[in-house]
């Protein structure tokens, strides 16, 4: 399987490089259904895989200016404490009954379908964010936190929500940020949450290191590709694809429990 593997995650590493979507929404789904791999185990691999891959990306927006470090402070003060509640929840209940697997399942499909809305009306957000009316700076701090509240607990659960969803929602807080600064201070954040996330499911024992090693292999290579690629291709027909691709991947998943 291990050549399966790393085949995979060139392909979705390939598609992250491309499109910019978190590997979550394509990883996580891939070795549910395809591999077979248990949906905690699969998640925990997934958010340790997404810290180490998303690194790179904090490193070279750091160098450019892209990122917001009080806008990922706030973020933090909401998703670190969500993220360990939600650990602290998971550690309280039989992660291998079907019925828990059948809601992990269900929650990661209503995550994919969240992100392929996200992914198809992002350019219409970007558009109409200009035009958004201004919020105080202490009302946007605390919807701010509230978004990593909400991300926190849905990175935990289903290793989903720190790529299209995030950089969706500060679209609308921060209207006068650029689209490059929104996705530097989004993946900036995504490191951190994954890692925590990650180190929360490694103690429950969800962290498949021969697994994760298999996938870094493929998609390291294969973000470099789709990075290289994407000024060559079509933005708008990928994105309707990659919309397609999670809305089929979410429904399956919704279906199945």
């Amino acid at each position: 399987m291990g050549i399966e593997l790393t085949i995979s995650g060139f392909v979705v590493g390939l598609l992250v490089g491309l499109t910019g979507v978190g590997g979550g929404s394509l990883m996580t789904p891939l070795l549910v259904l395809l591999f077979k791999v248990n949906p905690a185990v699969a998640i925990g691999t997934d958010l340790i895989y997404a810290s180490i891959t998303k690194s790179a990306g904090v490193i070279s927006h750091n160098k450019l200016g892209h990122i917001k470090w009080g806008i990922v402070g706030k973020l933090m003060l909401g998703s670190i404490p969500a993220s360990l509640i939600t650990t602290l929840f998971l550690k309280q209940i039989n992660l291998k009954s079907p019925e828990v697997i059948g809601i992990i399942e269900l929650s990661l499909g209503i995550a994919l379908i969240l992100t392929a809305v996200a992914v198809l009306y992002q350019p219409i957000i970007v558009e109409k964010s200009k035009h958004n009316k201004i919020r105080t700076p202490r009302h946007t701090a605390i919807l701010t936190f509230a978004l990593g509240l909400i991300l926190g607990a849905m990175v935990t659960l289903t290793s989903v929500g720190a790529g299209a969803l995030g950089v969706t929602a500060l679209l609308l807080l921060y209207p006068k940020m650029t689209v490059k600064s929104i996705i530097g201070t989004d993946i900036a954040h995504a490191v951190p949450i994954t890692f925590f996330a990650g180190l929360g499911h490694y103690n429950l024992g969800h962290v498949d290191f021969v697994l994760l090693s298999s996938l870094l292999i493929g998609s390291i290579p294969g973000i470099w590709t789709g990075s290289f690629l994407s000024a060559k291709i079509n933005e708008n027909k990928l994105r309707l694809i990659l919309v397609f691709i999670l809305f089929a991947i979410g429904l399956k998943l919704i279906i199945n429990t």
